[in-house]
């Protein structure tokens, strides 16, 4: 431990800047891992950051002597204070009195969770599942092959949520399986970036495509289709009126809920700048405004703010998004980002709850230029359903925070493409050539589905892209002359296929619409995929992973589709496709895969 404390000290010390910033770790000290995700602040400042993910810190320090406050769920706080001369440090936090009853092995380490709280003190946050279980998830009728001469068009909207591969993150680290119908394979797809080229031009959003031969069928191939947002320095962002709407009915009173909440938020509000603003409106059995319209130069104010609140009372949501709405219309920016942040359990039983009510009140007030992002939390009466459909009907994201990694990479990682759409009704649309394609099936994005005549009705609202967000779709194609799966050959149809005489060598076309963030009109790009499948062990690494995420949702899920997909391919794909993984994310995939396949094993063998 001593030799693991020094080598790290040094390596902090080689690299400290001198003066103006201060460096340091933070350890657990019950086993000398680095913690990430901690929140770490300069005492009497509204300078704060979070540690990374190997614990690791960087913050502007002041003048003279200064104390350091360091705070993490599920560890003991600490004040340290520190002289001028003072540039580095290695802070160790004690984990809090309450005994240490399980361990929670993850891709980061070990991980403690306490037996009286089911908190996790540590990024693999892993709740207990001794719940009573009324979750609700939207069905999800897979999607099949269709023939191209008949469907010669896939339209669909984009989509950046990834709540689905957090849900599943948390049952798997609970030792549960997710339910199929709380798979979507597109949001485990999308949970990752990948390195698409980004826009050369004026434009906000490039388009990608790439083609391999399917891994989970060798007479089948795997179309590849990405987006890649632009990336909008944070300074160049148009400033913020944001609206926190905390659910703080008694629901939420565990660790991993309003605990969490008021971590997540405390983080996002150490990003915000002089210009931006923020309110909170809460909602229990009533709803109410705890804090007004503030600056983000008033960080303390802000968090004091989230710090004093508690759970009670059941949950009037309709009642606080109402009041929300009022909040962030009354400091209207033009040419802003005006968003109401919604955080809950998902569970409205009080005032204006049904689903349809609260989905006019949103759509109206998008028209208005107020959008809703949703976090969901906690677990045991969550209501997937219900917050999946108020973000896609607010222009927002929806995302399932279930530990403090979760909420750092939403509001600090990603902090552009959470709050900040550089393009919104995004649709696309793919053409398939029947000289080379006989049939295709859209993996995924079963509730994105749109009309083919939708995509040139700039009426129709669709999904939105954040600052330097990506979309990923995949297509297993396929190709004349091969069958389809499992199916037979038909009997009475002349089997030979038919030969089309068009000249063009393209394989599809990908058309992608989308609007200006305060445009009406849609503007519309293209990209042309040709023929020619690669073997897909020479496909780009970010190929593969999404190629292995896709057999882990169809292995999930019991997928008819998933053709010869094992958790073995899966794990190849996966371990061949690490990269740099700069987060760790790609690591903890793969230890996700191999929890999976030990428990539908143990389900196999009951």
């Amino acid at each position: 431990m001593k030799k693991y404390c020094f080598l790290i000290l040094c390596t902090i010390i080689s690299v400290a800047a001198i003066g103006q910033t201060f460096k340091g770790v933070v350890m657990d000290k019950a086993n000398s891992q680095p913690i990430p995700g901690v929140s770490v602040f300069i005492k009497g400042t509204r300078t704060g950051t979070t540690t990374a993910s190997d614990g690791r810190f960087t913050i502007a320090r002041p003048k003279g002597p200064f104390t350091l406050m360091v705070q993490f769920v599920g560890y003991q706080f600490v004040e340290k204070q520190f002289t001028a001369k003072d540039s580095t440090c290695v802070i160790f936090l004690s984990p809090s009195q309450q005994a240490l009853q399980e361990v929670v092995v993850t891709g980061y380490g070990t991980v403690h969770k306490k037996s009286v709280t089911g908190a996790v003190a540590n990024y693999g946050y892993a709740p207990t599942m001794d719940y009573e279980n009324t979750n609700e998830f939207k069905g999800i009728r897979e999607n099949g092959f269709l023939n191209t001469t008949k469907s010669p068009l896939s339209t669909f909207s984009a989509d950046v949520d990834r709540a689905s591969y957090s849900l599943v993150r948390t049952n798997l680290n609970g030792g549960q399986l997710l339910k199929p119908n709380a798979v979507r394979i597109e949001e485990l797809i999308n949970y990752f970036d990948y390195n698409y080229p980004a826009p050369v031009n004026t434009d906000p959003v490039a388009i990608y495509a790439d083609l391999a031969i399917c891994p989970w069928n060798k007479e089948h191939q795997l179309a590849r289709i990405g987006l890649q947002g632009k990336k909008i320095p944070t300074d160049k962002l148009p400033p913020s009126n944001l609206v926190f709407l905390l659910d703080v009915s008694g629901s939420m009173s565990p660790p991993n809920r309003l605990p969490l909440v008021k971590q997540a938020f405390k983080a996002l509000v150490q990003q915000l700048r002089d210009e931006d603003r923020v309110a909170i409106v809460v909602y229990a059995g009533a709803a109410g405004l705890v804090l007004p319209s503030t600056s983000g130069k008033e960080k303390t104010k802000i968090i004091d703010a989230l710090e004093n609140l508690s759970a009670g009372g059941s949950t009037a949501g309709g009642a606080g998004i109402k009041l929300a709405y009022r909040t962030a219309a009354d400091h209207f920016i033009k040419k802003g980002n005006n968003r109401v942040i919604l955080a809950t359990d998902g569970d409205f039983n009080v005032g204006l709850s049904s689903e349809e009510d609260l989905q006019d009140l949103i759509e109206r007030e998008r028209e208005k230029g107020i959008s809703l992002s949703v976090l969901g939390f906690g677990m045991g009466n969550y209501k997937d359903n219900r917050l999946e459909t108020l973000a896609d009907k607010g222009n927002g994201n929806y995302a399932y925070i279930d530990n403090f990694e979760e909420a750092r990479r939403t509001f600090v990682t990603e902090f552009g493409g959470t709050l900040f759409t550089i393009a919104k009704d995004v649709k696309l649309q793919v053409e398939f050539n029947p000289k080379f394609v006989q049939s295709y099936r859209l993996v995924g994005y079963e509730n994105r589905l749109l009309n083919d005549e939708d995509f040139n009705d700039d009426k129709k609202d669709a999904g939105d892209m954040g600052s330097g967000h990506t979309v990923t779709a995949l297509y297993e194609l396929v190709p004349v002359g091969a069958r389809e799966g499992s199916v037979d050959p038909l009997k009475y149809q002349n089997p030979v296929p038919v030969t089309y005489k068009s000249s063009s060598n393209e394989l599809l076309t990908v058309k992608m619409r989308y609007k200006e963030p305060d445009g009406e009109k849609s503007k519309l790009l293209e990209k042309v995929l040709l023929p020619g499948a690669k073997s897909i062990d020479n496909a780009p690494e970010d190929f593969r992973l999404a190629a292995s995420v896709a057999q882990f949702g169809m292995l999930l899920r019991s997928s008819p589709y998933k053709g010869a997909s094992t958790y073995e391919s899966a794990l190849k794909l996966a371990n061949g496709a690490r990269g740099t993984d700069p987060e760790g994310y790609r690591a903890e995939y793969i230890q996700l895969l191999k929890k999976a396949q030990l428990l539908q094993e143990s389900v196999a063998t009951r």
